[in-house]
């Protein structure tokens, strides 16, 4: 038992390896590719404007609301072909006032920008169709309240878009983090998005034409999001949960490398650990709403694809990584314990030796360092003024630190999902993200 125990375990994280390796190449290829083009800051007019309505969801962001739509007034595009709407849904405080009296300064006159109080339901996902529902723009784009889209984002997701626009029916852009400066955890969230953003998108955009809808930054064609119903009321992860959607209607989610947008981070672990256990049960609800199409004949090979990329990423990979440590925790202390008595028998071994074991966990444990770093430093490299001896130090912490709290973050959330279902507890709570 012990041994199938060990092989399940090795078997995973070899397969793990696998993955990363493929979409890492993906990435690396396409960066080499992309080398020589023209420098993003460089853009010719597009061949039309379409008119496009952006949505920022605001509630309780006082603290940052006014950054945001300074942002977006200050966006290169056509303003006669932007409605902006920014919805206080639900606000205890100040954010409001402070974006009403933003745009009522006389340099922001001639804007087509309402800031709206709401009292609905529904959350995130209950103003995007409420807002849905009224949207005069060919497309919608969508920001959250603490984020900063440089001047050219939006050009450059309508620029993608107009490619192909009977294919795509979604783009999203990159997102930075604004404060990651201030201690070592968001240092750690830095290296999170930039190997997210530069390595993981990218690659599966490139090799499968897969994209995920990230939350901010992004457009969706107004009449499709509409035919499929608009967003998931309460959706602890509405934006996984339309990404799904996307695909399941046979449509594409294109990436536009060049459109970036700046976004806070939690900069405490309690801000931190809820607002990344929020993620991951939405995910694992996403996981388990959509894994009938792994054997539906009928699903599209890439959403075949996307939900066993997440059952691996969620459930298995999660669940061999925490085996692989009881493993090597139970044989540690079974090795000490030896040293004072010589009968003792380690557990966890191949045959009547522990070498085999010893040695194979060493490599497995080298392998994934390695690219653990790996991509990490590629993500760093190809993104201007990240690629510092203080962050490959941080990269190589990260890894005993950072990436362990991960695991237990989503393990927790994975546990309290499950009792959520059993004790048909109402598990769409939605925790605030603490603003700084």
């Amino acid at each position: 038992m012990s041994e199938a125990v060990m092989i399940f375990a090795l078997i995973s994280i070899w397969f793990s390896i696998l993955i990363t390796l493929v979409v890492l190449f993906g990435a690396v290829h396409a960066l080499i590719k992309n080398f020589r083009l023209e420098s993003p800051s460089k853009y010719e007019p597009l061949s039309r404007y379409p008119k496009v309505t952006i949505i920022v969801p605001a509630h309780n962001e006082a603290i940052v609301i006014q950054d945001t739509v300074y942002a977006l007034l200050h966006l290169e595009y056509p303003k006669e072909a932007m409605e902006i709407r920014v919805v206080a849904d639900n606000c205890s405080d100040n954010t409001y006032a402070i974006a009403k009296d933003m745009i009522s300064r006389p340099e922001y006159q001639g804007f087509d920008i309402e800031i709206i109080k709401r009292t609905g339901t529904g959350g995130k996902a209950g103003v995007l169709n409420d807002l849905l529902e009224v949207a005069t723009g060919e497309w919608i784009c969508v920001y959250d309240a603490d984020a900063m889209p440089q001047e050219n984002a939006l050009y450059f997701l309508i620029k993608k878009a107009l490619e192909d626009e009977e294919r795509y029916a979604a783009v999203f852009g990159r997102n930075k983090t604004r404060n990651y400066r201030q201690n070592f955890l968001t240092r750690c969230i830095n290296l999170e998005i930039i190997t997210t953003q530069r390595i993981h998108h990218i690659g599966l955009w490139h090799l499968f034409k897969i994209g995920r809808i990230p939350g901010t930054n992004f457009i969706i064609k107004t009449n499709f999001v509409r035919s499929i119903g608009g967003w998931d009321n309460g959706a602890l992860t509405e934006d996984t949960a339309i990404s799904f959607k996307i695909m399941q209607q046979n449509k594409l989610i294109a990436l536009a490398q060049n459109s970036e947008a700046f976004q806070q981070e939690p900069e405490t672990i309690q801000a931190y650990f809820y607002q990344r256990k929020r993620w991951a049960k939405g995910n694992y609800e996403v996981i388990l709403d959509n894994i009938h199409h792994v054997f539906k004949r009928k699903s599209n090979w890439r959403i075949k694809l996307e939900v066993l990329y997440y059952t691996s990423t969620f459930f298995w990979f999660n669940f061999a990584i925490i085996i692989s440590n009881f493993l090597f925790i139970v044989n540690l202390f079974a090795m000490i314990i030896r040293l004072f008595n010589g009968q003792f028998v380690i557990p966890f071994t191949f045959a009547s030796s522990n070498r085999q074991i010893a040695a194979i966990l060493l490599v497995n444990w080298v392998l994934m360092f390695f690219i653990y770093l790996l991509q990490i430093n590629i993500g760093l490299v190809s993104q201007y003024g990240q690629a510092t001896s203080r962050n490959l130090l941080y990269s190589i912490a990260s890894y005993f630190t950072y990436s362990q709290l991960f695991i237990l973050v989503a393990t927790n959330a994975f546990f309290s999902l499950m009792f959520d279902k059993l004790l048909h507890r109402d598990g769409s709570k939605w925790y605030k993200t603490q603003r700084f």
